[in-house]
């Protein structure tokens, strides 16, 4: 793309007038961002894009643009991914009010590969970041990217899952790519970069507002094969991705839990309105199988057998006690990290050697 064409599009990007709809109505009409802007008011009206919004159009915020550009030179792996682009993901277009253009720092063609996105409360419970963890962790292991949008929580412990299981993971992001928020997932953005991608429709210096959330939400869901809720209250952001997914024809999951737990009640409402209860990684990948289709990565890593144990399997199991064990336990008593521990225990899980409990406890069901 020549800097007149990244103008041009930062031009239509960052007018306040010109939303999805009708910069998609004047790309339609013109072919290109350049063409659109020399239209002039007459075709603008034509959009829908009223008389008082036109200023930005006729005289774009130059000071605007330019940090825009430079933000977008200032490194190699960043990229203006518009809506006319071939790489633009192909998910993406068939939703209501595609984005006309993203912005991405990191590996974009990750946007092209098959996703599932993760999603739940910011303030999850010990057994929700744990079951984020696990869940990412086993599915890159078949071949998905975890998507989901860096907040504390469980964003942030599926992203962590997808990447310590060796994966890639897409973080779409509330701001400007210019910052991180939150702060504290400063570093875990550097690592998101490294194996995978940070996206944004907002353009750099575009700051954390509660109205950007829900609009990153409708991205988030309309890149993936489906969403999956971890946890979740009754009144919840997740849930509305969880709904934009639905609409979007999406498939939607949701791990149940305690009916104590009011973190669960989001998910069971879920389940009640005909979400695909799942308790193992494996039953998503048996949801996802006929759109996996032959990108799908069969290669279950449960043990078969006690023979079939791993070394690292073998030392877990033997330091599960028969009455439940908790996940802390087990992390002292085994000496594993708590990505290691999350996917050998799920391993065990999936080969019916160990069960999860309440409260983030697992218990021994066979000796190896």
């Amino acid at each position: 793309m020549t800097p007149d064409q990244q103008r041009a599009w930062l031009t239509l990007l960052q007018a306040p007038g010109v939303g999805p709809a009708a910069g998609l109505r004047l790309l339609h009409a013109h072919d290109s961002a350049e063409a659109a802007l020399a239209a002039g008011p007459r075709a603008w009206r034509a959009a829908g894009i009223a008389e008082a919004q036109h200023a930005p159009l006729k005289q774009p915020d130059p000071a605007q643009i330019e940090a825009s550009l430079e933000w977008l030179h200032g490194a190699s792996n960043r990229r203006l991914l518009t809506i006319d682009d071939p790489d633009y993901p192909a998910r993406l277009v068939e939703i209501a009010r595609a984005p006309l253009a993203l912005f991405c720092q990191g590996e974009a063609s990750t946007l092209a590969r098959p996703q599932l996105a993760i999603v739940g409360s910011r303030t999850a419970t010990a057994q929700g970041l744990e079951n984020a963890r696990a869940f990412a962790a086993e599915l890159v292991r078949h071949g998905l990217v975890i998507t989901s949008g860096l907040a504390l929580g469980i964003d942030g412990a599926a992203h962590q899952g997808a990447l310590d299981g060796g994966g890639s993971t897409i973080a779409i992001c509330g701001t400007g790519l210019d910052r991180v928020y939150p702060a504290r997932h400063r570093g875990l953005a550097h690592r998101i970069v490294e194996d995978g991608c940070l996206v944004s429709e907002f353009a750099p210096g575009t700051p954390a507002l509660p109205e950007h959330f829900p609009r990153r939400n409708r991205i988030l869901s309309g890149l993936s094969l489906g969403v999956l809720v971890v946890e979740a209250a009754t009144r919840s952001g997740s849930l509305i991705t969880a709904r934009l997914a639905a609409e979007q024809g999406r498939e939607v999951f949701a791990i149940p839990g305690s009916i104590h737990n009011p973190m669960a009640r989001g998910c069971h409402s879920l389940i009640r309105q005909g979400a695909k209860l799942v308790e193992t990684a494996q039953d998503l990948l048996d949801e996802l199988a006929s759109q996996l289709g032959e990108r799908r990565v069969v290669r279950n890593t449960a043990p078969s057998s006690a023979a079939a144990l791993t070394a690292a399997q073998r030392r877990v199991l033997k330091v599960i006690d028969d009455a439940p064990t908790a996940f802390d336990t087990l992390v002292d008593r085994s000496g594993l990290d708590v990505a290691s521990l999350s996917a050998v225990l799920l391993d065990l899980e999936l080969a019916g050697f160990a069960a999860s409990q309440p409260g983030g406890a697992f218990i021994r069901l066979k000796s190896g």
